[in-house]
């Protein structure tokens, strides 16, 4: 007695406002997940406690990284997720610089003349301001030690 009558346009209007809303919430939910910037600070914390020189390499699932002594950022398309390294800090090795090599396996000795020059390069290479970067390949990681310099080299 008290029901609205199946046929009144209000109703169905309703009905059809109600469906297009929900297939618009699936719709926009994302069809990956978050990246996993843990395993990735896991990853970095591993090599960066080994007692010698040591490489690690961890796939991302991510498009961006952003990468600092302290800490790492992961981005796609569900989102951004950061992790906090808990042995550093680390060096970030930006594509193209003296350090790159280093961080695929060249000796640092063939790279810079000198222990003080490879100091300075992981110095600045710490200090540089940290931005977005398209992810190339998995993330890096090295170990290095020459002399007295003691470095965690991280690059992707």
């Amino acid at each position: 007695m008290f029901d609205a009558p199946a046929d009144t346009w209000y109703l169905w209007l309703g009905v059809a406002t109600t469906s297009v809303l929900a297939l618009g919430v699936a719709v926009a939910l994302p069809s990956t997940p978050p990246p996993d910037a843990t395993a990735a600070a896991n990853t970095i914390d591993a090599v960066a406690t080994s007692p010698h020189e040591a490489t690690g390499e961890h796939a991302l699932d991510a498009r961006q990284f952003k990468l600092g002594p302290h800490r790492v950022a992961l981005r796609n398309d569900a989102g951004t997720a950061h992790a906090d390294v808990a042995y550093g800090p680390v060096t970030p090795v930006r594509e193209g610089s003296p350090l790159a090599s280093v961080l695929t396996g060249t000796p640092p000795e063939r790279t810079f003349t000198n222990q003080s020059g490879f100091r300075k390069a992981a110095r600045r290479a710490r200090n540089q301001s940290q931005r977005w970067e398209r992810v190339e390949r998995s993330l890096l990681v090295r170990r290095v030690t020459w002399g007295d310099v003691d470095v965690t080299l991280v690059g992707a």
